[in-house]
Order: C-alpha cells, then structure tokens, then sequence
C-alpha cells in the first residue's frame, strides 16, 4: 500500500509547478521521480479511469491544503510535537516553517521510510525541525514504539492521519482513535481526512487491481462529529467541495451525489 504514497507525490509535485500553487513541496518530485512516476505515469485505462484520477488528485490537493493550514495553526497555538500517521512521502518536516523546539514524528513501516531517506539523501534534504522517523505498523504497537522514541503523551500533540483511514477496515480505525487519545493530552489537536459516503461505491468498486482505490474499505461514519466526540474530541468536519472554494478552486461542475460534511475533519481534544 506505501507505493501509493509516490503517486501521492507526483500529485504534489504537479501541484508545486502552478503559478496559483496552494502549496510548494520541493520535494515531491524527487520521491515521484524516484518511484518511477515522473515526469509521467502510466495512462489511465479509460475516461472512467482518467476522470477518477483527476478526482483523486483533486482532492489531495485541497486535503494537502487543509492539513498544512491546521499544522501550522496547532504551532501557533504553541504545540510543539506533531505526529503524521503512516507519513508515506510526507515532507512537512522539511516545507513547512517549525517555530523552535518543535518535534516531528513520522511513524510508518520501514519499507517506505528507508526508500525515503534515500531520496532525501539524495537531496540532501535538511528538516526544520527535530524529525524521528519511527518503525511501526500502525496494526500493531505503535503507541510503544512512539513512546520508545521520545513522544511524551503528557504535552499536548497535533496528529495527521492523511489518506489513512480509508485503507483500514471500521474496527482499526476505531482502536487506532482510541489509541491516539490514550497518547493525548488536553489540548491536542487532530486532522483527518475520511472518505465520504459513497466513495468505494463510486471509485473502488470498479478500480484497477492493485491500484490505489481498489484497497479502500472504510467510508466516514453517519456523523462524524458525533463519533469523534465519542472518542474524546471535539471535531468540525469539511467537504472537500466547500474547502476548495474557500481555497480559490472551487468545483465548477454540480455534485451527482448528497456531499455530507466531514470528509476533512479538525478536533481538539477536551
């Protein structure tokens, strides 16, 4: 499932050469072109499958977005330890503008994290900020392995889980909810992106073996405000629509479906 995360960064990389760019990420690039996806990738098999692209790529951007808006507002706010879950090529450690003191953990398993510290070997690639790469399967005991590496639960964390959820079944993600809060103190603060109601239906069903959409199996609950309450949070949800147009880009064409708020979701726990 990691390889998705290089065709997640060709998206941001394609991004980054905009001149309207929502955000620059100077080193997608290089982790696209390493993964063998730049400056091209294999072509869609047919409109179906060229318009579910442009969707998917549409809303990593807009999620991209989001999720750096609520990092850089939770160090405002004066949290210094973030945590981004299964962090793939994420590359805010090195984009984004820590204030000192600030601690990073990516946790992801160590295929994806050694295939990215030979980009960034590569690139010679130097954070800004304290950043631990931490070796765990977030099926298993990860909590450990993040204490291990110096997280302290009793300081308040701002925790990323980007294009996570979706890839795990419904009882996953309520035992790694219930983990994250057990490693919570008041005042955390927390960004999802859940997959709306309808999305496999629409995009999984039907995708390519092997691809990206043919591993979703988890959609976003009826309520998801009211199922992160239940976790301890105090969440408000987003559509990627209404987000997009807040950003400058909004969605020209109608929905062809109820969009329900929550697929981008900001909480702080209480």
């Amino acid at each position: 499932m990691w390889a998705t995360a290089v065709g997640v960064a060709r998206v941001r990389a394609l991004e980054t050469e905009r001149e309207d760019a929502l955000f620059r990420d100077p080193l997608a690039r290089a982790f696209a072109a390493a993964g063998g996806l730049w400056p091209s990738s294999p072509p869609p098999d047919d409109e179906a499958a060229r318009r579910r692209r442009l969707a998917v790529s549409f809303s990593i951007v807009i999620r991209t977005k989001f999720l750096d808006d609520l990092v850089r507002q939770a160090a405002g706010s004066g949290i210094r330890q973030v945590v981004l879950l299964g962090a793939g090529m994420d590359s805010r450690a090195f984009r984004i503008d820590w204030p000192e003191g600030t601690r990073l953990f990516e946790v992801d398993t160590a295929t994806p994290l050694d295939f990215k510290a030979s980009v960034l070997r590569g690139e010679r690639a130097v954070p800004r900020c304290e950043r631990i790469t931490v070796a765990a399967d977030l099926r298993e005991d990860w909590p450990g392995a993040l204490a291990a590496a110096g997280h302290d639960p009793a300081v308040p964390t701002v925790w990323i889980a980007e294009g996570l959820l979706i890839y795990l079944p419904e009882e996953a993600v309520d035992l790694l909810l219930a983990r994250i809060g057990t490693q919570s103190a008041a005042g955390s603060r927390m960004g999802l992106t859940l997959g709306s109601r309808g999305t496999i239906e629409r995009f999984g069903a039907d995708a390519a073996p092997g691809s990206a959409a043919s591993l979703w199996v988890s959609e976003m609950p009826d309520d998801p405000v009211a199922w992160l309450a239940g976790h301890g949070w105090e969440a408000t949800g987003h559509t990627l629509r209404e987000r997009a147009a807040a950003y400058g880009r909004p969605v020209r064409t109608p929905p062809r479906h109820e969009e329900r708020p929550g697929g981008l979701i900001s909480a702080v726990r209480r």
